[in-house]
């Protein structure tokens, strides 16, 4: 169980990398090739949305259906794994939604960025008319 979560860390801070790449000021050679890189990337990376969803439908699931320590009759350890169940379920559930709002923010930076880049080029076009 512990593998996907750090798969899925992994693929958060390789987001957050690519997100921060693009945010920065480059020279405009430099951008449209970042650009166009990631691009390619985008695509085949959109498996982080339903991979987060189902582990998100997960948590949900385990939440749901986890038994309660309330009573007096649990012991100080059981307490203890209880809180810890649910820190690492808040933990997970920061996580999904991190990944699939980063893969949105790079998937957003690199449509406007293209944009731009097509009107630039029509803006090129008519001052040439």
């Amino acid at each position: 169980m512990a593998l996907q979560w750090l798969i899925l860390t992994y693929v958060v801070a390789a987001e957050a990398a690519v997100a921060l790449l693009l945010t920065l000021p480059y020279p405009k050679l430099l951008k449209n090739r970042l650009v166009s890189l990631f691009s390619l990337i985008v695509q085949p990376a959109l498996f982080i949305v339903p991979f987060s969803g189902f582990h998100l439908l997960d948590i949900y699931w385990k939440n749901e259906h986890r038994l309660e320590c309330t009573s007096e009759i649990c012991t100080a350890e059981e307490r203890d794994r209880y809180e810890k169940s649910i820190y690492k379920a808040q933990r997970n559930v920061i996580l999904c939604i991190t990944a699939a709002l980063l893969y949105w923010c790079i998937h957003s930076i690199c449509k406007y960025n293209k944009e731009i880049k097509m009107l630039e080029e029509a803006e090129k076009r008519s001052k040439d008319e």
